[in-house]
């Protein structure tokens, strides 16, 4: 059954919460121990089947049920979640790493969702991998930092996910994994109670099996959301030069057969030449991460520095030197203010660019090349992974969409129809 129909079937009571959870736990089951997408947890489906015991009895009225009622979600073990430890990937003492519950876990909770518990990250949301494997091939990565997140969504173990992206930890994961990831515009969804790694930098986000599911989790957690629809297709702009240029070749005869088809089907495409400079683009992006990082991890490297991986203590001791940031935000703002300009001289609506530059990487050592992500995150531009073919290997490809700053409900809105459109290639 598709997501968006399960949860309407939840909140009907056409499925019953306990019968639902009955299959949830049998798939977990089924799936989990293949992939370890989660943190393990005693006595997991007990604790489920109390609080949707809770929620049942909050909602005896079915009309006044949440948007969300009994929707399971994943949590990325960066975000402070009430009645869980938060370890981040790392091996800091958790009493370090305690706060208060991300408003965003806290905006699902009010939504009727329950926690299916704590999934996998990287690192502290940086490069050093987990133990997660993709749901579709387990001798690939599922990408990262988000990886649990992602392949929890993938293996349908839950409903949605929450992630952040510092570079491409949400859309190239999601790309990798076959499923939408969603990055609103910068700070569209509240970033209390997560463990930064660059706080001018960083996006929470999510997963979601299809878009529609992606709209109505986006209703709860995105600041000030406006649903949108709209009959008008979007014109789509190719970032051509540098940029487009660091993709594989597999990736880029993928992309262009997803432009053929989108031009098939009636979108006008233009291919317009931006990021001229995109080595340094790439430079500012790693100085500004490296530098907040050695920032938010200041104490703690100081006492515990024999706790970090290698990646890890590299990024902070590189951050150290970095001593122009405020030079290299003012850039920062500077090329977000020149993208505009150019959507809007070339009357483009959403830039469409490859996710990842290719499929998932062979292997758990590695987590993939985020470069195709990074130019959006660091000018905080809404992005979608829209899900599209598979290679013959089985592992899925996807197409990304970029929209204007703070136009996410246009963006999903537009999404929906291009995917049922890039699928078909």
């Amino acid at each position: 059954m598709i997501q968006y129909r399960i949860i309407e079937a939840l909140r009907s009571n056409q499925l019953t919460l306990p019968e639902f959870l009955a299959q949830v736990e049998a798939r977990f089951q089924a799936r989990e121990p293949g992939i370890l997408a989660f943190l393990p947890e005693s006595g997991r489906f007990a604790r489920l089947r109390k609080e949707a015991d809770e929620i049942s009895w909050r909602y005896p009225d079915l009309v006044k049920r949440p948007p969300l009622f009994g929707m399971p979600a994943g949590v990325k073990d960066i975000f402070h979640v009430d009645g869980f430890v938060t370890q981040a990937g790392s091996r800091l003492p958790v009493e370090e790493l305690r706060g208060l519950e991300a408003e965003s876990v806290t905006r699902l909770k009010d939504a009727g969702a329950l926690i299916l518990g704590k999934t996998v990250t990287t690192e502290f949301a940086y490069f050093t991998p987990g133990p997660t494997r993709n749901p579709h091939n387990p001798g690939y990565t599922p990408g990262g930092s988000s990886s649990g997140s992602a392949a929890a969504v993938a293996a349908g173990l839950c409903s949605v996910a929450l992630g952040t992206q510092t570079i491409g930890s949400i859309i190239r994961p999601a790309a990798f994994c076959g499923i939408v990831g969603f990055k609103p515009t910068y700070e569209r969804i509240s970033r209390d109670g997560v463990i930064p790694l660059s706080p001018t930098l960083d996006h929470v986000g999510f997963f979601t099996p299809d878009v529609d599911t992606a709209k109505q989790v986006a209703s709860v957690l995105v600041e000030g959301w406006r649903p949108e629809t709209t009959n008008r297709k979007p014109t789509l702009g190719i970032p051509e030069g540098p940029y487009l240029a660091c993709a594989s070749d597999y990736a880029l005869a993928c992309f262009n057969e997803i432009c053929q088809s989108l031009s098939g089907a009636g979108y006008e495409l233009r291919r317009v030449r931006v990021m001229e400079d995109f080595q340094e683009i790439r430079n500012r992006h790693d100085a500004i991460m490296s530098c907040e990082a050695a920032q938010v991890h200041e104490e703690w490297f100081a006492k515990h520095k024999t706790l970090y991986s290698s990646k890890f203590a590299d990024l902070i001791t590189r951050g150290q030197s970095v001593s122009n940031l405020q030079s290299h935000l003012h850039a920062r703002d500077r090329f977000r203010e020149s993208i505009a300009q150019t959507m809007n001289d070339n009357s483009v609506d959403l830039w469409v660019c490859p996710p990842a530059v290719g499929p998932a990487p062979k292997g758990l050592e590695s987590t993939g090349d985020p470069v195709m992500c990074l130019p959006w995150t660091q000018i905080g531009f809404p992005a979608v992974n829209i899900p599209t073919t598979k290679n013959e290997e089985g592992l899925p490809m996807g197409a990304q969409l970029v929209g204007k700053w703070d136009s996410d409900e246009s963006l999903l809105a537009w999404a929906e129809d291009i995917g049922k459109v890039a699928s078909k290639i």
